[in-house]
């Protein structure tokens, strides 16, 4: 299927010349058809030939007061048939639609010349092809026609039937936002929604979410030109019945999209097109899609403005959308979206910086500069905003610039250094402070950093990192001095660690025998009970000398030790595999240890 829109001024002959060229009724109320004025959106189609394919046509009012509801008929569509009057020539409504065209960078279109029976064609169609070469739309086939005699209208088909052919094909796997124009209740089916399914596939059974972005909806059913369908695909008019917990009425303007995959946005960067900044009203309305939705500008530079949306929207880099004033007292003007993840602009200065670096953004997404501008982004986020993933993630979902990535890891390095320098006996620099050091969003990013070649950092124990030539801690002298007395005293009587008196009467508190244990100088036993280091495997082999099984009294006794360490002692032994409980009472070593293991 290819789907149009018509365009042109009011009273020009649009939907007489889609009725004539479809045989279908495109003003939908009885009002429309009494007045001969449409006052919404029309929807009719027909084939390009017998066995060709299908050309839908969405038919946009085209009196002054209608021009949001033409913008949310051609929004969402990539091709437009563009019609003047011979009888009438280029009016003010025709100037409009072609700034709105051209402001959404529509590229495809056919030029009708209707009431070619009343008036000689010639002059129009050559004063309109002119004016449409000078925008987005380039020059483009015209056709005089008559809907009245039937003349032109073979010629014209032949030419859409050029065009579809010519329409570039979307990707049917991209992510579904369908943009609805239509919803309403059907008895024994609930809410149908309709609208212009730009890109993507949609599916009976599949999941979207709603505007809202929170939502969760299953379609139904689907239709394709009123036909029952299992699926479709992009470019293509659907009717959609979905299923859900809806609070309120879905209507023309929201959207539905696939979860997980759409960020919604209420502030975006943006390039206008058509005025200076400068110039702009402080409140204008952004339409997109079939949304228009009030905006807040601040203008950055001379053709770049932060937009502050009064609902958010699904906005990707590279969008194409339409700044107008209500009422239509200025011309429209172009909005491409730049940035849809825009930094705060808080500090003196930060507009005209961020104006700097929003003239070098081309609006066309580059997953490469976008990388180099955040530094660091999820990939998820990155595909979110519209944007392709550059390179593979560093860890988890988290893309890295190569170059910030390696500024980070020598700024990881220096940290590391620094912190062992202040702290000679706890020379490991926590991971979470070193997070907090760098700014880095996660966690899981330190230890990617600890990990990369050529970082001189490494991850130790207990979520420390630690220099290599530093990873024991340096004890001064005194402390020094202490520790070799207590290893003197143990090597006398290797079990019977010192008591709390005589470790405080060294200096040994509880900080100094913590960096003693990290030095390797001692063992910890538990809190305030230190052994020599190897003490664990001297006592399984003594007591792996002992009848087995044996009780807490006779390992004491084997150990020449008190409780105060035979209880502890027996529990790390536990837990390091050297002996297990098999009662209460009693323990074993474990078969197949041995004591020096």
């Amino acid at each position: 299927m290819r789907v149009l829109a018509t365009a042109g001024h009011v009273d020009h002959g649009k939907s007489a010349l889609v009725r004539a060229l479809t045989g279908m009724e495109p003003d939908r109320y009885e009002e429309e058809r009494r007045r001969g004025l449409t006052l919404d959106l029309g929807f009719v189609w027909t084939r390009t030939a017998p066995d060709g394919e299908y050309l839908a046509f969405v038919d946009v009012p085209g009196h002054e007061k209608f021009v949001a509801t033409m913008l949310a008929g051609a929004g969402p569509v990539p091709a437009v048939l563009f019609v003047v009057a011979a009888d009438q020539g280029w009016q003010p409504q025709s100037q409009e639609h072609l700034v709105i065209l051209d402001a959404l960078g529509v590229r495809h279109a056919v030029l009708a010349v209707t009431r070619s029976d009343l008036a000689d064609p010639e002059p129009v169609r050559a004063d309109a092809v002119r004016r449409l070469a000078g925008t987005s739309l380039g020059t483009v086939p015209s056709v005089a026609v008559s809907a009245v005699t039937g003349a032109g209208l073979d010629g014209l088909r032949a030419e859409l039937a050029r065009l579809a052919r010519t329409l570039p094909e979307p990707p049917a796997d991209a992510d579904v936002r369908l943009w609805l124009d239509r919803a309403f209740t059907v008895r024994g089916h609930g809410t149908v929604v309709t609208g212009t399914l730009g890109a993507g596939t949609l599916r009976v059974g599949d999941r979207l979410v709603a505007s809202d972005g929170t939502t969760a909806l299953r379609v139904r059913a689907l239709q394709c030109l009123q036909q029952e369908r299992t699926a479709v695909s992009g470019v293509a008019r659907v009717a959609v019945n979905v299923h859900g917990p809806l609070d309120g009425a879905l209507r023309r303007g929201d959207v539905l999209l696939t979860p997980d995959r759409w960020l919604l946005t209420d502030l975006a960067d943006v390039r206008v097109g058509g005025e200076g900044t400068g110039d702009l009203p402080r409140t204008l309305r952004l339409h997109l899609g079939t949304a228009a939705v009030p905006v807040t500008v601040r203008p950055l530079g001379e053709d770049t403005a932060r937009l502050t949306l009064s609902r958010r929207l699904p906005l990707r880099v590279g969008d194409r959308a339409v700044l107008r004033e209500p009422g239509g007292g200025r011309p429209p003007c172009a909005a491409t979206v730049l940035d849809v993840r825009p930094p705060p602009l808080e500090r003196r200065g930060a507009g005209r910086a961020r104006a700097a670096e929003l003239a070098a953004l081309t609006g066309r997404p580059d997953g490469a500069a976008e990388l180099r501008r955040r530094g660091l982004v999820r990939r998820s986020e990155l595909l979110a905003m519209g944007v392709p993933a550059p390179t593979a993630p560093v860890t988890g979902d988290w893309l890295a610039d190569p170059a910030h990535w390696a500024r980070l890891r020598e700024r990881l390095a220096a940290e590391v250094e620094r912190y062992a320098e202040q702290h000679p006996m706890e020379p490991g620099l926590p991971a979470e402070a070193a997070r907090r050091l760098l700014g880095l969003p996660d966690r899981t990013l330190v230890d990617a950093l600890a990990r990369t070649p050529g970082a001189t950092g490494l991850l130790g124990k207990e979520g420390r990192l630690y220099v290599p030539a530093r990873a024991r801690p340096a004890l001064p002298p005194p402390l020094r001095a202490a520790v070799d007395a207590v290893r003197e005293e143990l090597e006398k009587t290797p079990f019977r660690a010192p008591e709390a008196d005589r470790l405080a009467e060294l200096g040994l508190h509880r900080k100094a025998l913590a960096a003693a244990v990290r030095a390797g100088a001692l063992l910890r036993v538990t809190e305030g009970v230190v052994l020599l280091p190897g003490a664990d495997t001297e006592a399984a082999a003594v007591l792996r000398g002992l009848p087995q099984p044996f009780t807490l009294s006779e390992a004491r006794r084997a150990l020449g030790t008190t409780r105060r360490v035979a209880v502890p002692l027996l529990e790390l032994l536990d837990a390091r595999g050297h002996t297990e409980r098999i009662d209460d009472q009693h323990r074993r070593c474990r078969p197949g240890t041995t004591g020096g293991a």
